[in-house]
């Protein structure tokens, strides 16, 4: 079996790939994410989980690599990680009420072989109708600064939410194990 290592530095994704009880390492792509222009989102996020695969095979050959990315979208607008709480503010304002989609791209990359297997999988999260004062408490609360939508699915996002729609829940927090479960499998792994 090829070590496996996720290209990405993020806890979250970290945190779910240790629930397959598998080893693998972590390291941090290099990359520039910015969106070329004209990209759809869905794009965007395949070519970013592509690149962020690729970006570790030089420094680690024979390894399986997985990289991630990850978008929110709503009303066709792309909505980033906000970085600040009036940023954050703005976005679950505009969430409150409709629905946002969110697209995890999934890429598994024998870089031993060159072959890989990418793929794109939505979750939408529509949301409850939310006054200023429930989001201001919200953001005080998780500090979700750091997630695209502004928020933690894993924590007390989910006081957010009217209902969720997509085939793996793990895909809203960053990394669709479902998915990548199929991924080892057709690369030789299987779990449990």
């Amino acid at each position: 079996m090829l070590p496996l290592v996720l290209a990405s530095s993020s806890p979250y994704r970290r945190k779910l790939l240790s629930r397959l009880r598998i080893p693998f390492t972590w390291s941090a792509p290099a990359i520039d994410e910015s969106r070329q222009p004209n990209e759809d989102a869905h794009n965007l996020v395949r070519r970013l989980a592509e690149a962020k695969a690729q970006a570790l095979s030089a420094t680690h050959p024979k390894h399986l690599i997985i990289g991630s990315d990850q978008v929110a979208v709503l009303d066709r607008q792309i909505l980033g990680k906000p970085h600040t709480f009036e940023r954050a503010l703005e976005q679950l304002q505009a969430a409150s009420g409709n629905s946002v989609t969110f697209l995890t791209s999934l890429t598994l990359l024998n870089s031993e072989s060159g072959l890989h297997q990418t793929d794109c999988i939505p979750f939408t999260v529509h949301f409850r109708e939310l006054s200023e004062a429930q989001i201001t408490r919200y953001l005080q609360a998780e500090q979700p600064y750091d997630c695209a939508g502004s928020f933690k699915a894993e924590g007390l996002g989910v006081s957010l939410f009217r209902h969720t729609e997509g085939s793996d829940a793990n895909s809203l927090i960053g990394l669709p194990l479902i998915r990548l479960v199929d991924m080892l499998h057709d690369a030789g792994i299987d779990i449990p």
